[in-house]
């Protein structure tokens, strides 16, 4: 079996951490994964999601042209650049495609290099390589489009199975410390002082002090992955554990709601009626969206009488309605 073996020091050990949320980037590019290639054995779990997203006529057309982009700058094989699930932005889905937009000419070059070796690159990504701005920015905007119509919708049920991963890891590390965080991981064996992890390649990754973060994720299956580059921060994206009936979560509420005002709005009320009354930028933060997409939205909403907002101090905080919550219907907090 092919593993990734990961060397720990006991400083390594010492700051070893569950992240408390999967990271939008890396959910974007593991969700094209799902859709790109057919796995038998995750059917039961992504095949209704999947059918619904290329066959929704307001869904579809984003939801393939992400799919296509993913192809090539993510394909089934060995490598996909690092540059486009970028570490260390903190600030959701925007900050980390502003990232992308920033990222080093020389690193792009050399990444881009590295893919056309392993899979094919058509020539119209050469503006990527080159680091032009426009390239860069359609890039931006196709992953946007591609979120919004993949992931956006059914937001709450996978950021819901996500945290409560997250939370049951984060419990066992208190409790019983990272030997006891290692053994909650079924493709992974610690022999110390080596964690051994299934994986598509052999490989070895050492922390040499600089300790590891474990990131769940919702469309990460079977193996975990990490990034390419050894000397960028250690990062381990590993699959969750799934409830089969996720998407039931959602079909009842965001579906209608969302075929009605849009995905990102629909979230956005669902969030402000859920949250019992939340800021501009806390709404940001539960998004992965900017501040002024979230004060767009709300203004929509507000002169539709779903919301109703007020200034708290140095904050704006947004309520939910009457009117707005007699249109959920059916409570948001499950």
């Amino acid at each position: 079996m092919r593993s990734l073996r990961i060397h720990f020091t006991m400083l390594d050990l010492a700051r070893t951490r569950v992240a408390g949320d999967s990271d939008p980037l890396w959910e974007v590019v593991l969700s094209g994964f799902r859709l790109n290639y057919r796995y038998r054995d995750n059917e039961h779990l992504f095949g209704a999601w999947k059918r619904t997203v290329l066959t929704d006529p307001d869904r579809a057309a984003p939801a393939r042209a992400g799919a296509r982009l993913l192809s090539v700058l993510a394909p089934k094989g060995p490598y996909f650049p690092d540059f486009l699930t970028p570490t260390g932005t903190g600030g959701g889905f925007e900050a980390g495609l502003e990232a992308i937009r920033a990222t080093p000419h020389r690193r792009l070059r050399a990444e881009m290099t590295k893919l056309a070796q392993e899979s094919p690159v058509p020539a119209r990504f050469l503006p990527v390589a080159e680091g032009r701005p426009e390239a860069l920015g359609s890039l931006a905007a196709v992953l946007r489009s591609y979120r919004d119509a993949v992931i956006t919708p059914h937001d709450g049920a996978v950021r819901s199975v996500v945290s409560a991963d997250a939370a049951r890891r984060t419990r066992v590390l208190a409790e019983r410390g990272v030997e006891g965080l290692f053994e909650t991981l079924p493709w992974a064996r610690w022999r110390p002082p080596v964690l051994e992890v299934e994986y598509g390649v052999d490989r070895d990754l050492h922390l040499n002090g600089r300790g590891l973060v474990l990131v769940p994720s919702f469309f990460c299956d079977r193996q975990p992955i990490t990034l390419a580059d050894p000397d960028l921060p250690p990062t381990l994206i590993h699959p969750v554990d799934k409830t089969a009936g996720w998407e039931g979560l959602v079909a009842e509420t965001r579906g209608g709601l969302a075929a009605l005002m849009g995905p990102t709005r629909a979230a956005v009320l669902l969030e402000i009626a859920g949250g019992g009354g939340l800021t501009t930028t806390q709404l940001a933060r539960r998004l992965s969206t900017s501040a002024a997409a979230v004060s767009r939205h709300a203004a929509v909403l507000r002169s539709a009488g779903l919301v109703d907002t007020r200034r708290d101090g140095q904050h704006v905080l947004h309520t939910p309605t009457l009117l707005g919550l007699g249109l959920l219907e059916t409570p948001v907090v499950r």
